[in-house]
């Protein structure tokens, strides 16, 4: 398979990331919180919320997104329409998880990452929040993903 070649997709794989992604909204919810460390939160979510959950992915991003907050916050302050601080801390976990997957996971698709970030806005964000966060991921998508995304809009 070659670089290009997007990794097979099934749904076992997919039902695993899925449930990693809701275990990362919580982690980084508690990260904000309570400034948990990621060695805490990783064997706290490993040893509960990780069960039939790709660990490895949860792993990944939720590091990732601790080691580069500083540059995803800044990457994001251009398209809010209120400081970060300002923002509810699920939608700020989330906004932060999502732009993590759109720059250093270019395995997962674009569109793949904001269905999956706005639908747990509505699960865990405040009412009609996801509409917000739908419509920040969509702006950071074009900027990050310029190619992908007017592939797709070619379709």
């Amino acid at each position: 398979m070659s670089e290009h070649t997007p990794a097979p997709r099934n749904k076992t794989n997919m039902w695993a990331r899925r449930k990693a992604r809701r275990a990362l909204t919580q982690a980084a919810y508690q990260w904000q919180v309570n400034e948990t460390a990621v060695l805490q939160l990783r064997r706290e979510f490993g040893e509960k919320a990780l069960d039939k959950a790709d660990a490895e992915f949860f792993a990944d991003v939720l590091t990732l997104m601790v080691n580069h907050v500083g540059d995803l916050d800044d990457q994001l302050a251009p398209l809010l329409d209120r400081t970060g601080e300002q923002l509810d801390v699920v939608e700020r976990g989330i906004l932060r998880l999502a732009a993590t997957e759109l720059n250093h996971r270019i395995d997962v698709p674009y569109s793949v990452v904001i269905n999956e970030y706005v639908e747990l806005t509505k699960t865990f964000g405040a009412q009609d929040a996801h509409k917000y966060v739908n419509g920040v991921l969509d702006r950071l998508a074009q900027d990050v993903r310029t190619i992908e995304v007017a592939a797709n809009q070619g379709r």
